[in-house]
């Protein structure tokens, strides 16, 4: 269930130190390629212009990139390593600057016909984007996560390109879709100065040139509007590698358990999991819904996230009883080693039949309160139940972290209305997110007079989960309220250095 990586040496001054020639670009350690001299790309008015995927890759060479950036708290900057020979060597100031990757790491330039700059701007780059190994004698495999898209309230991340494997220099996390009419282009991607010094990496290997022809998308013709948004929704989602939260990943079959366990429950000694909440985020405030009766209210609606830092994966199996949409639900134990050692009967799991649930939800996952400034509660939301899904990478750098988790989506493994069993997982250093965006799940605060409230979320409230500690399980965030009916205000302080509303 880990995702530790064997740590191999990087050969310091590869790039340069067999020779000056074109040849010598198998030897870097880290290098810029061009998949092909010439691209052309679709342009989408309607939907937001050209994604600026140029086929440029950044490659490893004999040996992977690993990079683990880290903050010791929400009132701590992130501090970035790279790892050589298992021991950390920093990376140059301002190469990290949150926790999206690698920042200004590459400068792009395009000009037009006539030779006018119509783009000059840096971008950023993750080495966990997407890619593939790149020559024969490559590892089959990567152990490095799936982009590097991040929780506001993220504390460890992994950042790692396999030997041999390629990096997508396009990030779509960047939400940069740019305006370029239809015509001719050359594009030009340098690596900038900090980073070809940092790895060492030669002037041929740190710029590709390439031929840009910008096209109308073929649906796009003849004023299909809605055609060419969607065909840009799709061009976009084909290149997602780790989808946040807020935008899912796609379908995947997990085989869910079809037999209760026969052994007597027990709660072994040995690891368990730690669920940790964090700050809600993603705070809002607002009527209802127009034509529901719930428009005449007014509704505070955040995001909330909890986590499990380890060092053991929270595994539940459900079991239906028999003619009823409900299922017993069991917690498991594993050891050091991964091998199921107990299990324990852990309350229930029900069907929600309702409009973008219909899906098993595990109850007493958490709880969100809204408390007063004296933190007495004055409103709770109704939401008390919850299908487990590894949504987003909070820590990937704590012990027994899994860097690749199998279920990141609320499709992976809370099963339809017909099913007898589901398996629901959150792994380690991942968070699963709800976002309380419907009215009766978010907080009604119509007739709440103005004033400092703290959101309060709760990980684990009724104690019915095995856990390594129930100390840390309360986040609370403090929201501010001003306004009148309809036209309420919130004002959100940042939590220490990260200002994420």
């Amino acid at each position: 269930m880990t995702g530790a990586a064997t740590l191999v040496a990087l050969a310091a001054g590869a790039a340069g130190a067999a020779s000056s020639t074109p040849q010598a670009a198998a030897e870097a350690q880290l290098k810029l390629v061009a998949a092909t001299a010439e691209v052309t790309l679709d342009r989408y008015p309607e939907g937001g212009g050209v994604v600026l995927d140029l086929g440029t890759h950044m490659v490893a060479g004999k040996n992977p990139i690993e990079i683990r950036a880290t903050r010791k708290s929400y009132q701590d900057p992130i501090v970035a390593n790279l790892l050589v020979n298992g021991k950390p060597k920093a990376l140059p100031a301002g190469a990290v600057t949150d926790f999206g990757g690698l920042s200004k790491f590459l400068h792009l330039t395009i000009t037009d016909a006539k030779g006018k700059k119509v783009y000059d701007k840096d971008r950023g780059f993750c080495l966990n984007g997407e890619g593939s190994r790149t020559r024969p004698d490559a590892p089959a495999t990567s152990p490095y996560p799936q982009g590097c898209a991040a929780n506001p309230f993220t504390l460890g991340a992994v950042w790692g390109l396999q030997a041999g494997w390629s990096a997508n220099t396009t990030s779509y996390y960047d939400g940069e879709e740019v305006d370029l009419p239809v015509g001719k282009y050359t594009a030009k991607v340098t690596v900038n100065k900090l980073y070809k010094d940092y790895f060492k990496i030669g002037a041929y290997d740190s710029a590709a040139t390439v031929k840009l022809t910008i096209r109308d998308a073929p649906d796009c013709h003849g004023g299909h509007a809605e055609g060419c948004k969607q065909a840009f929704a799709a061009a976009k989602l084909k290149h997602l590698t780790n989808a946040p939260a807020a935008a899912k990943s796609a379908k995947a079959a997990l085989k869910p358990n079809a037999q209760r366990p026969t052994s007597r429950a027990a709660v072994p000694k040995g690891p368990k999991p730690d669920l940790r909440s964090v700050p809600a985020w993603g705070i809002e405030i607002g009527p209802g819904d127009e034509g529901t009766p719930e428009a005449n209210r007014d509704f505070l609606a955040f995001s909330a996230t909890v986590w499990n830092a380890g060092p053991s994966p929270l595994v539940l199996d459900g079991f239906r009883q028999k003619g009823k949409d409900l299922m017993d639900a069991y917690q498991y134990f594993y050891d050091a080693n991964g091998k199921e050692i107990g299990h324990q009967n852990t309350g229930t799991l029900e069907w929600d039949p309702r409009e973008g649930h219909t899906h098993w939800h595990f109850t007493d996952f958490a709880r969100y309160s809204l408390l007063n400034s004296k933190q007495t509660e004055v409103v709770r939301s109704q939401k008390e139940a919850f299908c487990l899904a590894a949504t987003d990478a909070i820590d990937y750098t704590v012990k027994g972290a899994n860097w690749k988790p199998s279920n990141t989506d609320l499709h992976t493994a809370c099963g339809s209305q017909s099913s007898l069993s589901v398996r629901e997982v959150l792994d380690v250093g991942s968070g699963d997110t709800y976002a309380q965006f419907r009215p009766g799940q978010s907080f009604d605060v119509t007739d709440l007079p103005n004033g400092e409230y703290f959101i309060e979320v709760k990980a684990n409230p009724e104690n019915r989960l095995v856990e390594t500690s129930t100390k840390n399980n309360v986040a609370l965030r403090k929201v501010i309220l001003g306004g009148t009916l309809h036209h309420r205000t919130v004002k959100v302080p940042p939590v220490g250095v990260i200002d994420a509303p």
